[in-house]
């Protein structure tokens, strides 16, 4: 068992210490003891407020861009540095940026309860039923995605705006209903706790620092985003270019999204299957080529709408488009196999053990399609659908164009 003690050494020479609203009386003797010692002490101006009495050695409060800090930071190893953060600094704070370029064996981290865990126990609400997400400095709509029917969420605000914005939000998508709870400044003598519904929301003269709750109340015409892939095409604004919801189920799974990883979807169209492939997991990401500027704005618009505004759009025309953007792991040709030069770019920048999906609806497509599986192998399959529909006064199956698949995996 490592029973190093929590104090600022050669080795350790910064200490990230969380610090909450009642200030110097909530840190422990030890986090009192690092900041007093500290030669540099670096912290948001409120949290240098917070710790005033304790501080001796310079403060510095957060420039802007914050990375213009980190410049002093690094000069000062070695030496004896504390940065104050907001409650948990590994919890959407600023421990993950610090990590980045400090080692782990060179700090400590003395954390307090995070605002998530302080609005939990407010609520009464068990953190592990509960989406955990942030607002600050993010896109609203990258809520969305969370907004399921009897859904509870934490959210960090950006400002005293955000509470007000994100019950207009929720009145759009037909939430109305949604009880929203404000809490401010919590644990310190400015706390306060204020509840209302997302349609009368009448909450007044909020702090910027604040959390948001909410509890989901949906109506049964909202339109719910499901977590399987293959959403309605309905959600979708399209001018008739996009993957229908079946095929797009089964490409989705043929791209076979796993942690962390980057899709390009080369002639991205209406944006369905890279706004699918983001909506599976907050850690993937996502790059669209269009050569249509209407297009490209259409998909930017239905990313937005349907909770994925991290979607990249490069507008342009592939291979030129595809020079300097960073490597994928999975790549989606709908559109442009066959022009020239598209393919042998997307396989060049595909990582290996990569996946590459095309799909072709054309016989001169499937005909490029069939050439490129004799060469380099993967799977080549044919997807019909067809969907009953009227034929005079009975019903009858109308068969859709089928599409032609091949997946491949780069050795």
């Amino acid at each position: 068992m490592n029973t190093e003690p929590a104090a600022c050494t050669g080795k350790r020479w910064l200490s990230i210490v969380g610090i909450g609203e009642d200030g110097v009386e909530g840190l422990s003797p030890v986090a009192q003891r690092l900041i007093t010692s500290a030669e540099l002490v670096i912290g948001g101006a409120r949290h240098l407020e917070l710790a005033g009495d304790l501080v001796c050695g310079r403060p510095l409060a957060w420039p802007s861009p914050i990375s213009d800090a980190f410049v002093e930071i690094k000069r000062h190893r070695g030496r004896s540095v504390v940065v104050l953060a907001s409650g948990d600094p590994f919890h959407f704070g600023v421990g993950k940026q610090l990590a980045a370029f400090v080692p782990a064996e060179e700090f400590v981290c003395l954390p307090q309860p995070s605002a998530f865990s302080l609005a939990s126990a407010r609520m009464g609400w068990s953190l592990q039923d509960v989406a955990l997400v942030t607002l600050h400095g993010r896109a609203l709509q990258g809520i969305v995605r969370y907004l399921q029917p009897g859904a509870r969420i934490l959210a960090l605000s950006w400002d005293s705006e955000t509470p007000a914005r994100l019950a207009e939000l929720l009145t759009t998508h037909r939430m109305g209903q949604s009880r929203i709870t404000v809490l401010e400044a919590m644990g310190g003598p400015r706390e306060r706790v204020r509840h209302g519904t997302a349609s009368n929301f009448d909450i007044k003269e909020i702090v910027s620092l604040n959390t948001i709750a909410l509890e989901v109340i949906a109506e049964p015409e909202a339109a719910i985003i499901a977590l399987a892939p293959g959403l309605d095409d309905a959600l979708f604004e399209h001018d008739g270019q996009l993957t229908k919801r079946e095929i797009r189920a089964v490409t989705l799974s043929s791209l076979a999204p796993r942690h962390g990883e980057r899709l390009w979807d080369v002639g991205l169209g209406a944006g369905s299957i890279a706004i699918e492939w983001l909506l599976r997991h907050p850690s993937l990401g996502a790059i669209g080529i269009e050569a249509r500027s209407d297009r490209a704005d259409r998909a930017a618009r239905n990313a937005a709408a349907l909770g994925a505004p991290e979607l990249k759009i490069v507008q342009g025309r592939a291979p030129e488009a595809l020079a300097g953007l960073a490597r994928p792991d999975a790549v989606f040709v709908g559109g442009g196999m066959m022009d020239d030069g598209v393919f042998e770019a997307v396989w060049a920048a595909l990582k290996p053990r990569g996946r590459l999906v095309a799909n072709a609806v054309s016989l001169e497509t499937e005909a490029r399609l069939a050439d490129y599986f004799h060469r380099f192998g993967g799977d080549l399959v044919r997807l019909q659908v067809a969907r009953a529909d009227r034929v005079g006064t009975t019903f009858g199956w109308r068969p859709a164009m089928p599409v032609t698949q091949w997946r491949v995996k780069k050795p």
